[in-house]
């Protein structure tokens, strides 16, 4: 394990639309950038007006990231999710309960926080970043 702070990329998700990196890891942290519900072959936001499943495509854009980085979902403590609208949050909230069921084997479930905000695409209607400690 090194403590040099190395950036982590994949093409299985998004490329950072902005001067960031996916996600930076050092030692045993990694902290992914916040992700939207962009599909990563197709270049373009999935699930307009559907936050179910633009819940679903972001959790998997963090997935991959978290993979990229020699993490899983399992490893995260906390998750952040930012919602634009209010309403969203219970169906958000059971993609989510779905999301980490299948992916947090051991059952002991991540931290979370949920915002709601403005988002950088008008097409986005959530975001979520996520820290995970390794080892």
């Amino acid at each position: 394990m090194t403590d040099q702070k190395a950036a982590i990329r994949t093409d299985s998700a998004p490329a950072p639309a902005h001067t960031f990196s996916q996600a930076v890891r050092k030692g045993p942290m990694l902290q992914v950038a916040g992700q939207g519900p962009m599909d990563p072959e197709l270049g373009q936001y999935i699930g307009l007006g559907d936050v179910k499943a633009q819940t679903l495509r972001t959790l998997e854009n963090v997935r991959a990231i978290l993979e990229a980085g020699g993490a899983s979902v399992e490893d995260v403590i906390m998750f952040r999710v930012y919602l634009t609208k209010r309403e969203d949050f219970g169906t958000m909230n059971e993609a989510y309960g779905e999301f980490v069921s299948k992916h947090v084997p051991s059952g002991v479930l991540p931290a979370r926080t949920t915002v709601f905000t403005g988002l950088p695409h008008e097409d986005m209607l959530v975001e979520i970043d996520a820290l995970a400690v390794l080892g």
